[in-house]
């Protein structure tokens, strides 16, 4: 019986080890000289201190309102989007080290109420690949002025020791188009294996993949990681009304093509969660699985700001996981104006 008990182990372990691998919308991992990583990005400095609230009503999305760009800037020249996938020719070599990052707008820019408060939302994961599968996975939006990050762990196993865990790093601008991403990373560590290590770089109007290739790119190409936000944003803002049918549209860069990726709605369903029963839009990918890249389902809580509290990422009709939110949603504490400090302190 205990020899049965580790077999099982050993073989959950393997799968888990096979899933981790492919996750997050990649096929194959480059092969390389991962001890010459250059370290991930640090997290922004913010605290999570207050769990967030539900909405009582579910609210009516904003019009939409062109935001006035800086006056010393100017709206980019506009590209043609990329076909579905979009590839060109390798590069004479592959490129070494990280271009250093933009500069920032400022730090007095703030984009505004529109953008969420810094959030760290957590889900149990749960799902199959060759067998049952379990887990944990957080989601991180950071944002101090126009700076951005989004930091998303997903691991198999115990949390104290996972069998196999991946980080994705997606950090840039928040501009008056939306979120504008200038490095995307993803980190993945397999127990007893070395650790490996993808990068993409975002410039105007070029991408440059792992592999050293150097594309042009489209207005509004996202990430991995930031593609998510960016729904978010698009709903929450009023720029796409949600409704049945609608199809949402977006530039996509994987770790190894170009996409011009559609979310289609489903319609409105109801979640059992820590917070109760919520209602949440459920989008789905218009292409299916298959050719080595997951596709990945999402449900939007209008309750929740938007913020997703459902992930479905699947490989196949068989093979897949579950990400559903695990807890409140913690964020950080909103910014006291000195009028509203003042006029706290003359109440009766």
């Amino acid at each position: 019986m205990a020899a049965r008990r580790l077999r099982a182990a050993l073989a959950a372990g393997l799968a888990a080890a096979v899933l981790l691998a492919h996750l997050a919308v990649i096929s194959q991992l480059p092969g390389g000289d991962w001890r010459a990583m250059a370290p991930l990005p640090p997290p922004l400095n913010v605290s999570f201190v207050r769990p967030m609230q539900v909405q009582a009503a579910k609210p009516a999305a904003r019009p939409f309102r062109r935001m006035p760009l800086p006056s010393n800037r100017t709206e980019p020249a506009p590209v043609e989007p990329p076909q579905t996938p979009l590839e060109s020719a390798v590069g004479d070599e592959l490129l070494a080290g990280l271009p250093p990052l933009a500069p920032d707008l400022g730090a007095d820019v703030e984009p505004g109420p529109e953008w969420p408060l810094s959030t760290r939302l957590s889900y149990r994961l749960s799902g199959n690949f060759r067998g049952p599968v379990s887990g944990h996975s957080s989601v991180e939006w950071q944002r101090q002025g126009s700076r951005y990050q989004v930091r998303l762990v997903v691991a198999v196993g115990p949390k104290i020791a996972p069998l196999v865990s991946r980080a994705m790093v997606s950090e840039g601008q928040l501009t008056p188009q939306g979120i504008a991403p200038q490095r995307f990373d993803e980190d993945t560590r397999v127990l007893f294996a070395p650790r490996q290590r993808r990068t993409l770089r975002f410039e105007p109007q070029r991408i440059t993949f792992p592999d050293g290739r150097d594309e042009r790119a489209p207005a509004g190409l996202q990430d991995s990681a930031s593609q998510f936000v960016q729904l978010t944003w698009l709903f929450l803002t009023g720029r796409q009304q949600m409704r049945p049918g609608l199809v949402v549209e977006l530039p996509l860069a994987l770790p190894r093509r170009q996409y011009l990726w559609g979310y289609r709605v489903l319609g409105e369903e109801r979640l059992d969660t820590p917070l109760g029963r919520l209602a949440a839009w459920h989008l789905q990918p218009t292409r299916a699985p298959g050719g080595g890249d997951l596709v990945a389902e999402v449900w939007l809580a209008p309750s929740l700001q938007y913020l997703p509290v459902r992930l479905l990422i699947r490989e196949d009709g068989e093979n897949f996981v579950d990400l559903m939110l695990d807890e409140a949603p913690l964020q950080e504490a909103p910014i006291v104006q000195p009028s509203e400090i003042k006029k706290e302190s003359t109440a009766p």
